[in-house]
């Protein structure tokens, strides 16, 4: 099988490194920066320069550029793809990418799914990434609707086969709704929390909390930013829910209201635990 792969960064870098590790099958890589393919050639992550003219023999072609750049470049190359060739987006929202896409490939003989691999580290690049990034990670499939069967389970498998724990099937809505409070939400708490003034002189007074709670803040500003706006419906939602949340704490610091603090403390244990089960 051949594997094309456009955007070397930590999760297309990743996902060469994790094909070639688990499968060994051929992967081709592209990317804008000449020395990140120089890199990735020289560790063996890709086996060639992903071009025009191989496009063509790609079974499977993975897109993880920016959402704006992903449905860019996959409706730029639409007449390359190889017949029956899966093409999947990697991008962190799929409602704007699979609205756009998902109509294009009406009538195509390549296939194209919305896709999301579940995982990430606080740096970015090639230099970052990872042949075990996905061990025990989700992959997120968005089949636009009326996909054929045995081409959902032939995406299933192939993205076992290179690595990941599991699959999950989904909708573009409910991939963004829940991605607005697993992921985009935590992102939007962490670069807020260490804004505090306190937060230079945390050396001798941090441990686990500080770390778990900061960790995501050394974030890349310019996807963010870009995943953020589109889904920002969604994202407005999650983040009007905290601060409602939020203000009930602060309501009962305020009042010294012991009982209903207990209260929250308790309810947010009892959520978690029940999480945990």
């Amino acid at each position: 099988m051949i594997f094309g792969i456009v955007g070397l960064g930590l999760i297309g870098g990743s996902l060469a490194r994790s094909i070639k590790f688990h499968s060994g099958n051929t992967v081709y890589g592209a990317d804008v920066k000449e020395p990140t393919l120089l890199q990735a050639r020289l560790v063996g992550a890709i086996d060639e320069e992903l071009t025009n003219e191989n496009l063509k023999d790609c079974d499977v072609v993975l897109v993880a550029l920016y959402p704006q750049a992903s449905v860019n470049w996959i409706l730029e190359h639409m007449d390359a793809f190889k017949p029956g060739a899966l093409v999947i987006d990697c991008c962190g929202v799929k409602r704007f990418v699979c609205d756009r896409l998902y109509p294009a490939f009406e009538g195509k003989e390549a296939v194209f799914m919305g896709g999301h691999p579940m995982a990430g580290r606080e740096r970015s690049g090639f230099s970052f990434s990872q042949d075990d990034l996905f061990e025990n990670a989700s992959m997120i499939l968005a089949p636009a609707p009326g996909t054929d069967v045995e081409t959902v389970r032939r995406a299933k498998e192939i993205f076992l086969s290179i690595g990941f724990g599991r699959v999950r099937f989904t909708t573009p809505r409910e991939h963004d709704e829940m991605i607005a409070f697993t992921s985009q939400l935590a992102h939007v708490v962490s670069s807020a929390y260490v804004k505090t003034p306190l937060a230079p002189k945390h050396r001798g007074f941090s441990a686990g909390s500080f770390r778990d709670m900061t960790r995501v803040a050394r974030l890349n500003e310019d996807m963010w930013t870009e995943l953020f706006l589109e889904n920002d419906d969604l994202l407005l939602l999650e983040t009007q829910h905290l601060i409602d949340r939020l203000t009930e704490y602060r309501d009962a610091l305020e009042s010294r209201d012991e009982e209903r603090l207990r209260f929250l403390l308790r309810e947010g244990r009892e959520i978690k635990e029940a999480l945990e089960e």
